[in-house]
Order: structure tokens, then sequence, then C-alpha cells
């Protein structure tokens, strides 16, 4: 039961960071700031890898979720 709870408290803790990066990085791309929102999608992406190789995230969840946060990146001008 130990083991499972502090995974528990590792998957939900690792989620909760994920979605707090995404929330300022769409933050700054509604503010229109692209230099600040790239920096930001860089750090977001590393956590998406990270959150990966502890397998929190599913690869092809992150890679969809990556991907589509570069393209409204692309958009932005």
């Amino acid at each position: 039961m130990r083991n499972s709870a502090r995974k528990n408290a590792r998957n939900h803790s690792t989620k909760s960071r994920l979605h707090t990066l995404e929330r300022s990085y769409l933050q700054l791309l509604e503010a229109g700031k692209k230099e600040d929102a790239a920096k930001s999608l860089s750090t977001l992406s590393s956590a998406f890898d990270k959150s990966v190789k502890a397998g929190v995230v599913h690869r092809a969840t992150a890679n969809r979720k990556k991907s589509r946060l570069a393209i409204r990146l692309a958009k932005v001008k």
C-alpha cells in the first residue's frame, strides 16, 4: 500500500506541474509574448519528456500535446 501511495503522490505532483506550466504558457501566448512563450514551451517540452521517462504520461500523449502547443506558438504573430 505504501508503494502505491508514493507513486500516486508522485503522479499527482507531476501532472499538477504539467498543468501549471501549460497554463502559464497559454497565458504568455494570449498576451502576445512570443519570445517568452518560446522559452516556456522549451521548459514545458522538457517537463513532458521527463514525465514520460518516469511513466506518468504516455509517450504519444506527450508528443501530441507538445505538437499542438508548438503549432499554437507558430500561429502567434
